[in-house]
């Protein structure tokens, strides 16, 4: 019941959006309505770390599986083996896989990694059952969700501009700077 309760209050998010609560507010909400064992899960999911929750399983090795496909495109497009890369996975979804590849059709790289966000977004859907919308498991899918939100949020044009101006600045040579 008491995970009804917590998915039922979280406000919504969108993949483009600003992040509407930070990841301490939502990780002290699930310790509260979850419990640590529950918690100790989505943060090993988080952090694609092992855990004995299977719902944190089941992400890291689709996490892994997406991490895998996007290697293989970065070695192909390299021309190198993407074997190197792989990491073992226990399952093998064509689907993520083939959503992947085609985000990697895309040539503007800030476009590309949208995709590759929408791909993660969509995939941690796949750990909600469908006839459980307000289980344990959204808990999951909408940490990880959170956790992709606050990291789009952050890539903003002020946050890009700021980064250029830094780099710029600290490679330009003192004359240029002076003069």
């Amino acid at each position: 019941m008491a995970a009804d309760y917590l998915i039922a209050s979280l406000p919504p998010l969108a993949l483009d959006g600003p992040a509407p609560l930070t990841m301490e507010r939502f990780l002290a909400a699930c310790r509260e309505q979850l419990g640590e064992k529950t918690t100790a899960g989505i943060e090993a999911a988080l952090a694609c770390a092992p855990s004995a929750h299977p719902v944190a399983e089941r992400w890291r090795d689709l996490e892994t599986q997406l991490r895998n496909a996007s290697a293989a495109e970065r070695a192909r497009l390299a021309g190198q083996d993407p074997a190197k890369w792989r990491r073992p996975a226990a399952g093998c979804a064509l689907y993520w896989t083939n959503r992947v590849t085609a985000a990697f059709q895309e040539k503007d790289p800030a476009k590309r990694d949208r995709l590759l966000d929408q791909v993660r977004w969509d995939a941690a859907g796949e750990l909600t059952p469908a006839a459980s919308p307000l289980s344990t498991a959204a808990a999951f899918t909408y940490a990880i969700r959170l956790a992709i939100s606050i990291r789009r949020a952050a890539l903003g044009t002020d946050a890009g501009n700021e980064v250029f101006n830094r780099l710029t600045a600290a490679s330009a040579p003192e004359s240029v700077l002076k003069g």
